[in-house]
């Protein structure tokens, strides 16, 4: 293009030249303005995206208050050796309804309220705006990421639609006393968050819960059937993934599915293809798809063009947007890292218009400058 300008002939009258000038020296000053601006200002939206961050992430703090409570109302006591900042989030190292081994400290880490904020940020990312639907599928592994993704949809007024499985690895939701089921009635009831999820399996093996003990098996189905929520019973991954996604169309409605959340390593939305381990946590970007029979729900939307979150590796995540890695004690709402992202990413938009304008300008200046032919 840089070129093509270079090569046409110039026919500027003389009359014209000095106006010409004029007018590189405008630009060149703007561009200069436009700079500076860019470099000293957040933008309006910065600021808007920050304070919603800010509120997702006091909405967690709450919530996790809120499952404390409840938990000690129970008369089930917090291990102060486990659960070092005495969330109530942490569960056991074995259980009947433990599915997996899991590390303790990506659990605990994913106690900091300010993960509610990361999500925001993910999901403005993925273009997200108030109003909008999103779907979520979660294991109960995490239950931490779960209050996470709903505090950011409610700060920022988005409808969720979640399909949770039950079963958890260590120290996720593996308490037969006070499972997933548990923590979401506790929230229900204070008014924390006001839906249901829209199904419910055991996960596990096969999404069948056969890893588990027989009789934590037993006892998540009977709270599944008990709750009315809908089951979902299917060991062949092919049509467990179109039985959720039909599930996810219908209770969608006429709203569209504006972005997809994954939340740890439930087989059904992972799928059973080595691709699923080529992806980074956070807002992932997919260019090759396993085939139908070995894909997931992550693979299923994203192959239909829907924003893909997906939140496992921990350890990666943190490192990747500026959160703190096991901390005690947990950092206050709205302080970390995470939250100077915002700022840049908007400024580095700004510069770069401004070093183009500025490019621009010099090119003219140069252009001008060549001896006339």
């Amino acid at each position: 293009m840089v070129s093509l300008f270079f090569s046409r002939k110039r026919n500027i009258p003389k009359g014209d030249t000095g106006r010409n000038q004029g007018v590189i020296l405008v630009l060149f000053a703007l561009s200069i303005l436009f700079f500076v601006l860019a470099k000293s200002f957040p933008s309006r939206e910065a600021g808007k995206v920050k304070g919603e961050m800010i509120r997702a992430s006091e909405i967690m703090a709450e919530a996790e208050n809120i499952i404390r409570e409840c938990r000690a109302e129970k008369g089930l006591i917090i291990d102060e050796d486990t659960d070092l900042n005495q969330t109530g989030l942490i569960g056991l190292e074995f259980s009947p309804i433990t599915t997996s081994i899991g590390s303790l400290e990506a659990k605990r880490t994913t106690t900091n309220p300010n993960f509610a904020a990361l999500i925001v940020f993910l999901l403005k990312e993925a273009k997200i705006e108030s109003g909008d639907t999103i779907a979520v599928g979660a294991s109960s592994s995490f239950p931490a990421l779960v209050v996470a993704v709903l505090a950011a949809a409610k700060a920022m007024n988005l409808r969720s639609m979640v399909i949770n499985s039950l079963g958890a690895s260590q120290w996720g939701a593996n308490n037969p006393d006070f499972h997933w089921l548990d923590m979401q009635n506790c929230l229900l009831s204070a008014g924390m968050f006001d839906a249901k999820p829209i199904g419910l399996s055991l996960g596990g093996a096969r999404d069948e819960g056969k890893d588990m003990n027989p009789e934590g098996r037993s006892l998540l189905i009977n709270e599944i059937k008990e709750s009315g929520i809908f089951f979902l019973d299917e060991p062949d991954l092919k049509k467990n993934v179109k039985a959720r996604m039909r599930l996810y169309e219908e209770k969608a409605g006429e709203s569209k599915i504006k972005a997809f959340i994954n939340i740890g390593g439930s087989w059904p939305n992972m799928g059973e293809d080595p691709e699923i381990l080529r992806l980074s946590p956070g807002l992932v970007k997919i260019k090759h798809f396993p085939p139908a029979e070995r894909r997931g729900v992550l693979f299923a939307m994203a192959a239909l063009k829907i924003p893909v979150i997906h939140l496992l590796y921990i350890k990666g995540l943190v490192d990747r947007y500026g959160l703190l890695w096991d901390p005690i004690p947990l950092p206050q709402s709205g302080k970390g890292k995470i939250y100077q992202l915002v700022g840049k990413k908007q400024t580095s938009s700004l510069l770069l218009a401004a070093a183009y304008l500025l490019l621009v300008t010099i090119v003219m200046v140069f252009h001008n400058k060549l001896p006339k032919r």
